[in-house]
């Protein structure tokens, strides 16, 4: 969370200053943004700089992972900076409505730009863009409206929001060409117009990207379903996959885009199983909503399915000896994937294993303390409705190296920053503790 913590920040913080710099700072900066046309103008560039991030950590491009932290930390950063382009958009929209509310507009509105620069033809290109750059605007904040709030209501069906998210692209295209044509000429000449300009760039890549559908076509492999055992009692599904095509392989703890219904589209599964190049893969996928309610009775041997990743850099990967692993409920998966992994290849590492589930199924606890005997890794097994739920106290009476150890969680984000307070307040550093985002939307 800190890497993206301090990318929001530096984001807005970095545009902010610019455009400061922009306006001529300290003076004239601060009597422009105090005017409702600073705030217009500022507003403007704030929304278009966080849509941009947002449609840009949407293309899921692999490259920025080590940097974010994982995919599921971009689209973390991807709904913060959605959330704060609508804010921002909202108040463009506000301060664009002032003077109308201050005063009927008499006349032309007044240029704002040198003689100079009015007289590039360039300058004149933009002016003759106006109309339809404004025109625009108003029908492409509003539809970003419904838009972003259909993608924050989580009882919006999946298979719909993914269909309407798509037309995000189209609609940041339209204000993109808003901003471009309306944002004042001469900010072009400073780091604010060449850092919009940047943003924009790479968010019309990533905009036309989706449009074309070719968002995560790189990393795709197919193959078809080779195996399929339902426990009940947990609601859990484990899906056998053999790919037919290249796969590069991934790292235990990653997760992937997994199609099983063309119409339902792509969701993310943490990889079950470990890679050893045969092109197997195995996923567990509990019942969390419409859809994989119903993959119990969808799904067939045989059947087509789509494989794009692997994402995440949840990956076990450091220099301690020591490890504490904890997977609430289905959050058990990348264990399980690094467990079969350890049989095949043990690394030495002391590792103390906490589970948590709120149901205690024998044919899924039999399955675990297999692989754990297999992996040589120690197994502490809590069901809620006996043991109560599981916090930083227990873990640290349990094993008393706790200090010396990097903790890996996976499970709900509320868990997760119990958790994380508990071991800092007792001292633990906060690089020590890796946790997996549970919510991607």
């Amino acid at each position: 969370m800190k890497k993206i913590e301090s990318t929001f920040i530096v984001l807005l913080a970095a545009l902010s200053v610019f455009w400061l710099l922009a306006e001529g700072f300290p003076t004239s900066a601060f009597s422009s943004f105090a005017s409702w046309r600073g705030l217009l103008y500022y507003s403007g560039i704030i929304a278009i700089g966080a849509m941009s991030g947002s449609l840009i950590l949407s293309a899921r491009w692999k490259f920025l992972e080590p940097y974010l932290g994982g995919l599921d930390k971009m689209y973390r950063l991807h709904k913060w900076l959605g959330i704060t382009g609508l804010v921002f958009s909202v108040v463009h929209w506000l301060s664009k409505q002032a003077p109308f509310w201050i005063s009927p507009p008499t006349g032309p509105r007044p240029p704002h730009e040198t003689p100079a620069a009015q007289a590039s033809a360039i300058l004149n290109f933009f002016q003759n863009m106006k109309g339809p750059a404004e025109g625009l605007g108003n029908p492409g904040f509003y539809i970003l409206i419904l838009l972003v709030i259909l993608a924050l209501v989580k009882w919006f069906p999946y298979r719909y929001f993914f269909k309407t998210h798509r037309i995000l692209a189209v609609v940041y295209l339209v204000l993109a060409f808003h901003s471009l044509v309306l944002m004042k000429f001469n900010y072009w000449e400073t780091l604010l117009g060449a850092s919009t300009g940047i943003l924009l760039l790479a968010g019309t890549v990533a905009a036309f990207t989706s449009l074309f559908r070719q968002i995560g076509t790189s990393n795709r492999a197919f193959g078809k379903i080779t195996g399929l055992k339902h426990h009940a009692g947990v609601e859990v599904v484990q899906i056998d996959v053999k790919l037919a095509s290249t796969w590069a392989g991934h790292s235990s703890g990653q997760f992937a885009f997994v199609t099983l219904h063309e119409k339902e589209g792509a969701h993310p599964f943490t990889i079950s199983s470990h890679w050893n190049g045969d092109g197997n893969l195995s996923f567990l996928v509990k019942n969390l909503g419409d859809y994989t309610a119903k993959l119990p009775g969808a799904l067939k041997i045989g059947a087509d399915v789509s494989v794009e990743g692997p994402y995440g850099e949840f990956k076990f990967e450091n220099g301690k000896k020591r490890q504490i692993w904890i997977g609430a409920g289905i959050g058990i998966t990348p264990f399980v994937a690094r467990m079969t992994e350890i049989a095949a290849k043990p690394d030495g590492r002391a590792v103390d294993l906490f589970h948590a589930t709120s149901v205690y199924e024998e044919s899924a606890i039999a399955a675990l303390r297999k692989d754990v005997e297999a992996s040589g890794v120690k197994l502490h097994l809590f069901a809620d409705k006996k043991n109560g739920r599981i916090d930083a106290e227990q873990i640290c009476a349990a094993v008393p190296d706790w200090s010396e150890a990097d903790i890996w969680f996976c499970g709900p984000s509320g868990f997760a920053q119990s958790l994380r307070a508990g071991f800092i307040a007792k001292g633990l550093s906060v690089d020590s503790f890796h946790a997996e985002l549970f919510e991607m939307r």
